[in-house]
This record gives C-alpha cells, structure tokens and sequence, in this order.
C-alpha cells in the first residue's frame, strides 16, 4: 500500500517574490538587449562583449569568400573594419581581386609593433604574382585610433603602386582602419 500526501491547491501560504507564485520567469523572453549564447553544460546565458565581437568577425569572414565581389568601397570597408578594428597592433594586410574585382584571397603579410610596420614592396608582388591577382586592396589598422594616413602611409602607397604597375597589377584603393572607422585613400584623392 502507497502512502500519499495530498496538498490543498491553491497553495495558499506562497510569499511575494517566491518561485511558487508565478510561474512568468519560466516563459519570459529575455530582453532584447541581450545577446545569449550556450554555456559550457548547454544552459543559456549572455554573451560577453568579446563572445559578440569574435560571432561577428567570424560571420563576416564566412560572408566574404573566395570568388565574393570587392566592388562596393563600402563592402570592402565594412570587412576590413571586423578584421582589423580590433587590434592592438601595426599590420598590413592585402586583398588579392581578379579581373571581375572578386576576391581571390584576404592575406595578413606584415606584423608590426603598436607604431609602424615594415612593408616590402617585392614581397607584395610577389604574392599577387604568385595569386594571379589583377589588382589589389591594401589595408592596415592605426592601433592609435587616428585614422588620418601619414606621411609614410603615403609614401609606402606610392612605392607600391608604382612596383606593381611594373607587372600591370593596379592597386584600387588603401584602406586605414582605426576603432570603427575606415578611411579610402581612393575616395580622399590620394591614389
């Protein structure tokens, strides 16, 4: 024989605030503010700042891949921005385009320190040679946050530009990214 208990319902000795009198925070969406991801035992919770950022560098680049259209300057920036908005560091990187302006590869060439990085233009054409690249994008963050081309942005535009004229590959633009700014040395005359 089974002994049972049986409750009076309603449950009339709930407090506010306990788990028993509503059960809202079982059906509730979380606010839309809130971005949740799957914790490590599959519970959800809110994603960090960095969880988002990383999501969103990672869609960006599975958005943009071989064969994808470089045509628009506004693609083109919007991913470099996710690429190299976050670092902390001088680098310079390059868009190898074919005849039609699709990508064929996004390269990180040269690392450098918080300040500068040093660019070989012979180490450039080689890689667009060795991609059969029509034309090029270039492409560096400015970890200062100052996205105003220097001097020797200028000069290193020039000396490749000129290096890969030689071997009939044009260079469509220089992109600087600085925090979630990018700057067009095309659209600001300087090419």
């Amino acid at each position: 024989m089974s002994s049972s208990l049986q409750l009076p319902l309603p449950l009339t000795e709930t407090r506010e605030g306990d788990p028993l009198t509503s059960f809202d925070h079982l059906t509730a969406e979380p606010p839309p503010e809130r971005l949740l991801v799957r914790g490590e035992y599959d519970e959800l919770r809110t994603a960090t700042a960095s969880e988002i950022i990383a999501a969103a560098r990672r869609a960006m680049t599975r958005r943009v891949r071989r064969g994808a259209a470089m045509d628009s300057p506004r693609a083109v920036r919007e991913f470099l921005t996710v690429k190299l908005g976050h670092l902390e560091h001088e680098l310079f990187a390059v868009l190898l385009l074919d005849t039609r302006h699709r990508l064929i590869e996004y390269v990180e060439l040269f690392r450098g320190t918080i300040d500068g990085a040093s660019v070989h233009p012979r180490e450039v054409v080689k890689l667009a040679l060795a991609h059969n690249a029509a034309a090029l994008v270039l492409a560096h963050p400015h970890p200062s946050g100052a996205a105003t081309p220097s001097q020797a942005d200028e000069l290193v535009t020039r000396r490749l530009r000129e290096a890969l004229a030689l071997v009939d590959i044009r260079v469509l633009d220089h992109i600087i990214v600085a925090g979630g700014e990018a700057i067009s040395f095309a659209e600001r005359g300087l090419l």
